[in-house]
């Protein structure tokens, strides 16, 4: 956390160069990939650089996209996200901690659904650089996995042979790039 003695940083989401990724086995034996095309995100960092940094991100439901229009509307549903009364997610961050050379720990409460949960996600840092245009930039990799089920995600499908159509775990893949305000 940031004291009123410590300056602090604001960052703003580069969409440019930024994407959000999530991946789910299929009838346990291949792996669907989708994304989210719209979404937002600041940071606010101070003199300890990106340790402790507070990090807030929204997606948003109706700018899933997973290469097929008919799953992605059901995705959309009730079933599922219920986009018409939950039309966004949002993640905010209660720990960013340093750990190693490059690798975070980044810790907060994601909320789907009106349903929150704290979550611990890997993130890599990729550096910082200044771009020809003279724009401060830094660079992240995310990763993590959730449990859809622990977000009332709970929609699925028994194969005659008695498998699952869709897996309870989500992995996370985030290429974030911030530009510093």
């Amino acid at each position: 956390m940031t004291t009123q003695s410590q300056s602090t940083t604001q960052w703003n989401l580069d969409p440019t160069h930024s994407e959000v990724q999530f991946k789910v086995k299929h009838l346990v034996i291949s792996t669907v990939t989708g994304a989210f095309n719209s979404f937002s995100a600041t940071a606010h960092t101070n003199e300890e650089g990106w340790n402790n940094a507070q990090i807030e991100f929204t997606a948003d439901i109706n700018s899933i996209d997973t290469n097929n229009e008919q799953r992605d509307g059901h995705l959309k549903s009730a079933e599922f996200f219920d986009a018409e009364s939950f039309p966004q997610l949002q993640f905010k961050s209660t720990q960013f901690t340093h750990k190693s050379d490059n690798q975070y720990e980044l810790q907060g409460d994601l909320t789907i659904k009106n349903v929150t949960k704290n979550v611990s996600l890997n993130v890599e840092f990729g550096g910082e650089m200044v771009d020809p245009y003279g724009n401060h930039k830094a660079g992240f990799e995310v990763s993590g996995e959730i449990n859809r089920h622990d977000f009332d995600l709970t929609w699925n499908a028994v194969t005659e042979a008695g498998g699952v159509v869709v897996g309870p775990n989500i992995k996370l893949l985030m290429n974030i790039q911030f530009a510093k305000a």
